[in-house]
């Protein structure tokens, strides 16, 4: 079972309803049991870095996400849901992410004529090779709508980059942790094909 973790973030039921078209067992809970009993979860979410973390927190959720991550069950972050993986973001200064992974989120420069939010549709390179990224050509285009971009501290994380003004860590990887900066539920066939390739680890 997979479970996406309810806590009160936008586009949630979306990334319900993809693993749902896909033909997987999903629920939709921030209840302790469920989660620890899911075999892989999942973090969606857009919305305002602090909003999400004093969500995260109001329920209870980083020391059960921390717990589960600590299992060795495949964990994935999307769009907001990824910023959150990481240690801090420009967005809310001297609040603290979950700090799974080594880095922070830094906002997309508007000085180079760039519109900001970034909202539409970009391409991928693999710098590493991915689990997550399995099957998916060099080039594809995913769907994105961001303003923060992630920054690892280790390349060795970066599953895929895009270039927008900056060149933009997309998606991450290391051991049981994923995180996509784009949504793979509105990315079509090629964002199907990614989750998919989460449901089958």
């Amino acid at each position: 079972m997979i479970a996406i973790i309810d806590y009160d973030a936008g586009n949630i039921l979306s990334v319900v309803k993809a693993f749902q078209f896909l033909g997987e067992d999903v629920i939709l809970t921030r209840d302790r049991d469920e989660l620890l009993k899911a075999d892989k979860l999942v973090l969606p979410g857009v919305g305002c870095f602090k909003d999400a973390v004093d969500n995260l927190r109001k329920y209870g959720l980083e020391p059960i996400i921390k717990e589960c991550v600590e299992a060795g069950k495949p964990f994935l972050g999307i769009c907001l849901g990824m910023q959150l993986l990481f240690e801090e973001s420009e967005e809310s200064p001297g609040v603290k992410g979950l700090s799974l992974l080594p880095g922070r989120c830094i906002k997309i420069p508007d000085d180079k004529g760039l519109k900001v939010p970034q909202i539409g549709w970009n391409s991928l390179s693999f710098p590493n090779n991915s689990r997550l990224m399995a099957g998916i050509p060099e080039g594809a285009f995913v769907y994105f709508v961001h303003s923060y971009y992630i920054s690892a501290k280790e390349s060795s994380d970066v599953s895929a980059t895009t270039e927008y003004g900056v060149t933009v860590h997309a998606a991450c990887e290391r051991g049981n942790i994923f995180g996509c900066q784009f949504h793979p539920e509105k990315s079509s066939d090629v964002g199907l094909k990614i989750l998919k390739n989460f449901a089958g680890l």
